[in-house]
């Protein structure tokens, strides 16, 4: 499934779509930046309530597909310009993680 289709499939906010053609293989939740690095997979929808600017950098070194920020979170303007720059897909939703998360494995992540 590609950012494009889950985005529409769950009703999200597109922040930013660069590579919206992008394939999603996976899932990862995590709030904790050296963690995520550590642990989410190349292609994973990142679920997140972090919206710093460091979420940006972070997504980009773990290669994630996108960043899916939950419970209705929205960054601020820097944040959604260096994640376009970045090539970043940021998008966000109004449901808590678990809620997002269940949804995406019903969507065969």
């Amino acid at each position: 499934m590609t950012i494009n289709q889950m985005a529409e499939a769950l009703g999200l906010r597109v922040l930013t779509a660069p590579e919206g053609e992008r394939e999603c293989t996976g899932v990862y939740i995590g709030d904790l930046l050296s963690w995520v690095m550590g642990r989410a997979q190349c292609g994973d929808v990142w679920i997140t309530i972090m919206s710093n600017i460091n979420v940006a950098a972070v997504a980009s070194l773990a290669d994630v597909a996108c960043v899916l920020l939950a419970e209705g979170v929205v960054p601020e303007e820097d944040v959604i310009r260096t994640a376009e720059q970045k090539g970043i897909n940021l998008l966000c939703a109004q449901q808590p993680a678990y809620e997002l998360a269940v949804r995406l494995h019903e969507l065969g992540l």
